[in-house]
């Protein structure tokens, strides 16, 4: 009976998950649209880019790998016949590579409707970037918060366009020290990349705070969504989530539950104008309290902007 009960508890668990899990029911086609997902080849940037391949959309996928980039462009183009799907190599971990992809967006597109900055990393040693900055901030922020400035003035052009942050219910284990922002204080020993992790995506909420104030008036909008806890290979070289977690991954989302969030907020007409909100599930729900400060996410901006090299008052 014992066995019974806790099989019976396991299985309305996992159905509230399944019911629980928003889907995007918009049909809406997006043809003559360009957009970009940054790592489109895996997981739910993959998901992602398929979903709005389908639509009939110009897709680019800004990944790292071009052989896995390359290997996920024919995916989907055989999957949805749309041959309009494009690998263009940036790698986030570089600040020039986020340069030379933006330039070189600028330069051959004519239009940017939806930028997906869906790539990070969860696992990263402690060390730097040949920028000087520390890896895991490079990619999960820095990185992002330079292509998503270089790109504004295409986006712009183009309005009504959205830009889409990629962040995590992580963000409320985020405490933010600008004297330690980029790991100035940390040591081999000190460094814990959980932390680490949970500050990233705190700052990519608090970027699309303040982003949204740079952008009112100008059509383009800028909103940030925690996908859920999705079964994919993020994380999977940490030892948590390649052992304990495993054994939680049937109550996970798939890689396609996961993208629906994003979908959303990337095709729903009813968010045209909506901009520097949080979602999850495919509905806006509230961040933590220190993710809507927004004199913090004021400093941020100008720190990050310090740390990037990048200075532009018309953003």
């Amino acid at each position: 009976m014992f066995l019974i009960t806790i099989v019976l508890i396991i299985f309305v668990i996992w159905v509230y998950c399944r019911l629980s899990c928003g889907i995007c029911k918009n049909s809406r086609h997006l043809v003559g649209k360009t957009i970009i997902v940054t790592g489109g080849n895996a997981g739910i940037g993959y998901e992602t880019a398929k979903d709005l391949a389908e639509r009939g959309a110009k897709v680019i996928l800004a990944c790292r790998s071009e052989a896995r980039g390359v290997a996920a462009r024919d995916r989907i183009v055989a999957a949805t016949d749309n041959p309009n799907i494009h690998y263009r190599h940036l790698d986030l971990a570089s600040l020039n590579s986020v340069r030379h992809f933006a330039d070189a967006i600028i330069k051959t597109e004519k239009r940017l409707d939806v930028l997906v900055n869906n790539a990070g990393c969860y696992a990263a040693d402690f060390q730097y970037s040949e920028d000087g900055l520390l890896l895991k901030m490079q990619n999960n922020h820095f990185g992002p918060f330079l292509l998503t400035n270089l790109l504004l003035p295409l986006l712009k052009t183009s309005a009504p366009s959205r830009i889409i942050n990629v962040s995590s219910l992580a963000h409320v284990g985020g405490v933010i020290d600008f004297d330690n922002l980029n790991g100035e204080k940390e040591t081999v020993e000190t460094y814990n990349e959980l932390k680490v992790y949970c500050i990233s995506k705190l700052c990519n909420i608090l970027t699309t705070v303040e982003l949204e104030r740079w952008l009112k008036g100008t059509g383009v909008t800028v909103n940030s969504l925690h996908p859920g806890i999705v079964a994919t290979g993020f994380g999977s070289d940490n030892w948590l989530a390649s052992n304990f977690l495993f054994y939680l991954k049937a109550f996970w989302k798939s890689p396609w539950e996961g993208a629906q969030t994003t979908i959303y907020l990337a095709v729903a007409p009813e968010l045209v104008t909506t901009s520097g909100r949080y979602f999850k599930d495919c509905a806006e729900v509230s961040p933590s309290k220190q993710a809507q400060d927004v004199n913090l996410a004021r400093r941020l901006w100008e720190e990050s902007e310090r740390l990037v090299q990048f200075k532009d008052t018309a953003a």
